[in-house]
């Protein structure tokens, strides 16, 4: 039985929030370790709340924006241009990272804007989107952190948005799952673990989720994170 959790853990969490709204705001400690988030805006919804869940026993990072805040990182197209600059703050200890969501949405093969139109392509079809996982991955190697991979997340047939499939995510979840078999590298199985709650969880026709499912998303990947910071020392 999936444990769920209590408004008052919730309230807890979402009140930690407040206090470490922004990367500026996190007061951080060279001695603790530091955990770097690269996803989409799936993981920039429970990003928050894992900030306060962790906060005081680890720093969490993900890429900035230049404004503030924080960027969604989108695809694997924008991953393998942008990774390089995305580690330039390590080292890491561990590295929780995601694609899948933007790289399996169809998008205008001209303009590379989001699309309804069932005839114009993925983003990245599977063969590009394993040969650009595969690039990524090798850069994450090379710095040494524990990696995570977290898998796609569900959602319903054709949501709002540009057009998505819902048979999709399991596709490209198991080229992923391929790749991080290959190399070793640990999973966090949100597509698992959201899948048999999408009604719960999910906002309605939408691929994002509700503010308590982000606080659940969010103690799974804190579980996540804790395991690998065990098993590296």
């Amino acid at each position: 039985m999936k444990k769920r959790v209590s408004f008052g853990f919730c309230w807890l969490a979402l009140c930690s929030v407040l206090l470490i709204d922004s990367p500026k705001a996190a007061q951080l400690d060279e001695l603790r370790p530091r955990v770097l988030i690269v996803g989409d805006s799936i993981s920039l919804g429970y990003t928050p709340v894992l900030q306060g869940m962790l906060h005081g026993e680890v720093d969490i990072f993900r890429p900035p924006n230049k404004g503030g805040g924080w960027i969604n990182c989108e695809g694997t197209k924008r991953g393998v241009e942008m990774i390089d600059h995305w580690l330039s703050p390590g080292p890491f200890d561990v590295i929780h990272f995601n694609f899948g969501l933007h790289d399996l949405k169809h998008v205008h093969p001209e303009t590379g804007r989001n699309s309804n139109d069932a005839s114009h392509p993925q983003q990245s079809d599977l063969r590009e989107y394993e040969a650009n996982l595969r690039t990524i991955v090798a850069k994450l190697k090379a710095t040494g952190a524990t990696l995570i991979f977290a898998t796609t997340t569900p959602y319903p047939d054709k949501p709002g948005g540009p057009l998505r499939r819902a048979d999709q995510p399991v596709k490209y979840n198991a080229v992923a799952l391929r790749i991080m078999k290959e190399h070793q590298i640990a999973v966090n199985d949100l597509h698992g673990f959201t899948q048999t709650r999408m009604d719960e969880f999910l906002l309605p026709n939408n691929v994002h989720f509700r503010p308590s499912a982000n606080v659940e998303l969010a103690l799974q990947v804190a579980n996540c994170i804790r395991t690998a910071l065990t098993v590296d020392r």
